[in-house]
């Protein structure tokens, strides 16, 4: 997915301009870890709760990207 290889680019800004476009569960989530990594935890908190994930239960950046494409892989 090109949003979660501009994350680990650090391109968070191209991330966002992808990611808000799409509206379900999957992209929600996505869209609060871009804000993590920009740095908005306020944001971030309010797009996993739009994907019905606990914010304060998150892993690390690099945690959440990984568990983001392993449950792609396990929606397929």
């Amino acid at each position: 997915m090109q949003v979660v290889q501009h994350l680990r680019a650090n391109a968070w800004t191209q991330a966002h301009d992808l990611v808000q476009r799409e509206a379900s569960p999957m992209a929600n989530w996505l869209h609060g870890i871009v804000h993590i990594q920009e740095g908005d935890l306020e944001d971030a908190q309010y797009w996993y709760e739009q994907a019905g994930k606990h914010f304060r239960s998150r892993g690390t950046l690099a945690e959440e990207l990984v568990r983001f494409e392993q449950a792609l892989l396990h929606q397929a």
